[in-house]
């Protein structure tokens, strides 16, 4: 029988592994209209959602006193999810991960204003090193006037103001029913792309869209289970092999081998990420987790 730390570990692996070949499939998927992408994403987001939602509430499950929050949740969260798919269309797959890991540094700066959380130096130093990274890994992007290293900052902005709304929603409402109306925002905003055209897909292809939402739905409910069972310092630390499954699936899917000032950027992007994870465990203070797209 496994322990709850073991079991943590476990769910926080498997969280990772489904994260990463969403983004896998996401990036394989350009052929397909990013509407469509969205929708498959969302719809069968829901579908998950429903089968983990208590059944008392299955009939009035969209009730909540904070349907402004859920909004503002969901509109962040919406930009932060279009960015990072179009990053992964047009970007290598190591860089745009390596970029993503950036999240905590922005939820740092946002707790000041949103949460009124005081920053120590130590913090302050993490925050400036993880720049330091982005600025590395981004500016070959920036010199050749590349736009597309932008969205995966877009992501972490967007994804930054989510982990303070759930932060703040977290303390009065069940964590399905956030995700629940996150995955139904994303199936109602993608719905208005169908002018637009979409691609009827085969049968492959249509397995791999409906597994973009079903990982997307697992992958948050093991992070979720991860950081209920486990100290959080002793598993947030394996959200980063997804640098390393987005280094071996770029290079043996797209040829894509990343430069040294990608790694090094990388390098010093969670170095100040574990530094703002252990000032936050040292100040008892659990940031939400900002790994991915809810």
């Amino acid at each position: 029988m496994l322990s709850k730390n073991q079991l943590g570990f476990l769910y926080m692996f498997l969280s990772v592994c489904a994260f990463s070949v969403m983004d896998l499939i996401v990036k394989w998927s350009e052929h397909y209209p990013l509407g469509q992408v969205l929708f498959f994403r969302g719809f069968f987001g829901v579908i998950l959602y429903f089968f983990i939602m208590p059944r008392e509430r299955i009939k009035n499950f969209y009730q909540t006193k904070r349907a402004g929050l859920h909004f503002l949740r969901c509109l962040f969260g919406l930009i932060a999810l279009i960015a990072i798919f179009i990053a992964l269309r047009n970007l290598p797959l190591a860089t745009v991960v390596s970029i993503s890991f950036a999240a905590p540094i922005f939820t740092t700066i946002f707790s000041i204003f949103f949460l009124s959380e005081k920053v120590g130096f130590y913090r302050w130093l993490a925050v400036l090193l993880g720049f330091i990274g982005i600025i590395i890994i981004t500016e070959p992007g920036f010199g050749s006037l590349n736009i597309y290293y932008i969205y995966p900052i877009i992501f972490c902005l967007g994804l930054s103001y989510v982990a303070i709304s759930i932060r703040q929603l977290s303390s009065t409402e069940p964590v399905w029913l956030i995700s629940l109306n996150f995955s139904l925002a994303i199936t109602l905003a993608s719905l208005f792309t169908i002018p637009f055209g979409w691609v009827m897909p085969d049968v492959k292809d249509l397995l791999l869209l409906c597994m973009i939402g079903f990982l997307g739905g697992f992958a948050n409910l093991w992070l979720g289970q991860s950081f209920k069972l486990s100290e959080v310092s002793l598993v947030s630390p394996l959200k980063y092999l997804a640098l390393v499954f987005g280094i071996i699936f770029g290079y043996f899917i797209w040829d894509e081998v990343p430069t040294v000032k990608t790694l090094l950027g990388a390098l010093l992007v969670v170095f100040s990420s574990l530094i703002i994870l252990r000032r936050e465990i040292y100040h008892k203070e659990k940031i939400p987790s900002t790994t991915r797209h809810e």
